[in-house]
């Protein structure tokens, strides 16, 4: 592409055209709703499950924590089972949800990105394919994203090995607790260090699935292989949108603090009410910040320095009888070295 700037070109398209931002506010918003929702039902369903007798509700009005405990204690008893199943129904359940949610709204925003960005800048695509059938890119989409499921469960499991292998490596009768505590958090920030590169190589594969039309093997390679070539711009976007981010968060919790400073003035329900708009507020502005990155990575793409990679993955066409090439141009057929018959005497 002609622009000069693809982070410019990110914060131009999230500032003027605000319908993209829109768009993806609104299936990451009915996402989040529908689980909450599900989430919500569930818990009152498998709290009416749950036993409570006269002697419970007893023991629950008293407000005495020993007596509550023991009352909370008898209630949870033999439950643990059927929590354990919900839970692991509900995770199934968001998991297959978020991947055709997040496949089909990265499908619709990088093509409308894409269409944008050509038109704005008057170019065609490089790679010379307008007008030729592309494949759907839903189903490397949906690869892509259940591979940042199996990591996302992937990371959840190390964590979870972290805490148990710092307290079996650190009991706290041989070692201070703070031993175990600092092994935990070394391991556990490495873990979703790892957690967070690959991610982010997973997110930015789905700009070649769409605009080079790449299966999720190859554009996850693509998308190393975009690193490797342009690391400046790559690091750039990063950044800038990285310190915005920041910036919408500090201007956020700073928001937050006036409320709670003046609770004692206004109502509960006022300074609540304010804390949730100013939430909603800074997760909207999250969202349009990731479009404006997803349209800088797209723009990076489809630059002129950007790699085709054809050497990397050529075009997989057969090749017709007629444009094979030759194998006995140039050869001499009655060099001895290159007959297998005996020479005859």
């Amino acid at each position: 592409m002609e622009s000069r700037s693809p982070t410019l070109a990110g914060f131009r398209v999230m500032l003027l055209h605000p319908s993209l931002g829109l768009a993806e506010i609104a299936w990451r918003w009915s996402f989040a709703a529908a689980c909450g929702t599900l989430l919500l039902v569930s818990s009152i369903e498998y709290l009416d499950t749950l036993p409570v007798g006269s002697g419970d509700w007893l023991l629950l009005r008293t407000r005495q924590p020993v007596l509550v405990s023991r009352a909370l204690a008898r209630i949870f008893s033999g439950s643990a089972a059927r929590a354990i199943e919900t839970l692991v129904v509900l995770a199934v359940v968001f998991a297959v949800t978020w991947m055709a949610l997040a496949s089909l709204g990265r499908a619709v925003t990088i093509q409308s990105l894409l269409a944008y960005l050509r038109e704005s800048e008057a170019s065609r695509p490089a790679n010379g394919d307008q007008g030729e059938p592309r494949p759907s890119p839903l189903p490397s989409l949906w690869g892509l994203n259940f591979l940042r499921v199996a990591l996302t469960l992937a990371a959840g499991v190390g964590s979870l090995a972290a805490f148990l292998v710092a307290t079996w490596l650190s009991p706290v009768t041989t070692s201070p607790p703070a031993a175990a505590f600092v092994l935990f958090l070394s391991v556990l920030m490495l873990v979703w260090l790892a957690w967070s590169v690959t991610n982010w190589f997973l997110s930015v594969a789905a700009v070649f699935v769409v605009v080079k039309a790449r299966d999720s093997f190859a554009a996850i390679a693509a998308a190393v292989d975009l690193v490797r070539h342009r690391p400046g711009s790559v690091l750039a976007a990063g950044l800038w949108f990285a310190l915005a981010h920041i910036a919408a968060f500090v201007a956020a919790t700073s928001i937050v603090a006036f409320p709670l400073g003046v609770s004692e003035l206004l109502p509960r329900g006022a300074v609540f009410g304010g804390i949730v708009m100013v939430t909603l507020l800074y997760f909207a502005a999250v969202d349009f910040l990731h479009i404006g990155r997803l349209a800088a990575y797209v723009g990076i793409v489809e630059g002129p320095g950007t790699p085709r990679l054809a050497s990397v993955f050529p075009p997989t066409s057969p090749i017709s009888p007629a444009s094979a090439p030759s194998t006995t141009a140039g050869v001499d057929p009655d060099e001895l070295i290159l007959s297998d018959a005996p020479e005859e005497n």
